[in-house]
């Protein structure tokens, strides 16, 4: 099975690259760029990855985005992701990155930008991984912070694919960023958001309603809504769910107690990521075995999901076609 699930062909549509930064880069950058942190080793990092909620992640998470300082660094960044999502057999990757964390700090948005898309080029060209970019507002901050990133962006705006919403989820609701989303659809940008992880169902529908979300990104809150429910399937709205981030944020005790079989059962379009793999202890496949062995999940349900990720990606009609087509290639091969 193992096998199976790591040569599986699927899309990643939920990965923070900040997340990625292992911490054996992390401390090489620090090193490098003259950072100062306050992790003597890679063991003291590692050693550190231990949360209890989503904001005790984010503390930690901020701290390792300080050692990014230069196009080279987000170069890469992302091209070492890639890598390791090439190895997982991902063929499509829609990536977030969060230029806020960066722009505060004194790092110019073209800098972030140029190195993320010089990486995603190299990777088209060398792994064969088709891409896109995805520009996250960090909800935390204000509704004018996002404005000023996504003028900071627009002339940049043929790199993007789309926008979405991250970060502290309680107490920032959807409807604060409702104008900038606006202005960010009226410039063409697709729109996902974060919404029903530690947050209420009511944020999912305001996603949804409020800034006209095509995806939701986690949405495992969404099963306290039977009409939520309800309407992500009659709609075919994406859940990106995230197994592996969801235990080790505590929004599930075990494994076992996920609700990705339920939802796939109820026929909603469910996805598996990564979210932040190199906090959370796994990448894609990482996850696909995770839930495959707390949940019973069976082929014909791997299956599913991985075509579940190429329906749900933001792709032309002919390259979901290629995609779903080498899927199909792939399970009849094995078999």
């Amino acid at each position: 099975m193992e096998a199976f699930i790591r040569g599986l062909p699927k899309a990643e549509l939920h990965v923070h690259i900040e997340g990625t930064l292992e911490p054996e880069m992390m401390v090489e950058m620090a090193r490098r760029n003259q950072v100062a942190v306050r992790f003597a080793s890679v063991e003291d990092v590692r050693a550190a990855y231990e949360f209890t909620d989503l904001q005790s992640f984010l503390d930690i998470y901020y701290e390792g985005a300080g050692v990014l300082r230069t196009e080279q660094d987000f170069f890469d960044l992302t091209y070492a992701y890639l890598e390791r999502a090439a190895r997982d057999r991902v063929r499509r990757a829609e990536i977030f990155f969060d230029p806020q964390t960066h722009t505060e700090r004194g790092v110019a948005f073209e800098t972030v930008i140029t190195g993320i898309h010089r990486a995603l080029e190299l990777g088209r060209d060398e792994l064969g991984i088709s891409s896109g970019l995805i520009m996250c507002f960090l909800r935390h901050l204000s509704a004018e912070s996002a404005h000023e990133t996504l003028e900071q962006a627009l002339p940049f705006v043929e790199l993007l694919l789309g926008v979405g919403l991250d970060s502290s989820e309680i107490g920032n609701p959807p409807e604060k960023f409702d104008a900038v989303f606006a202005q960010a659809r009226r410039a063409g940008l697709l729109v996902v958001a974060h919404a029903g992880e530690e947050g209420p169902p009511q944020y999912v529908w305001a996603a949804l309603d409020v800034l006209h979300a095509r995806r939701i990104d986690h949405g495992v809150r969404s099963e306290d809504d039977a009409d939520l429910l309800q309407r992500l399937s009659d709609e075919h709205i994406p859940l990106t769910m995230c197994p592996l981030s969801n235990i080790k944020l505590r929004v599930f005790p075990t494994m076992a107690d996920h609700n990705l079989k339920r939802l796939l059962d109820r026929g909603l379009l469910v996805t598996i990521n990564s979210d932040d793999p190199a906090y959370f202890g796994g990448y894609v496949a990482d996850n696909y075995l995770a839930v495959t062995k707390a949940l019973g999940l069976e082929r014909a349900d791997l299956v599913k999901l991985a075509t579940n990720s190429f329906n749900a990606a933001f792709l032309r009609v002919e390259d979901r076609r290629a995609f779903l087509d080498e899927l199909n290639r792939y399970v009849v091969a094995f078999e």
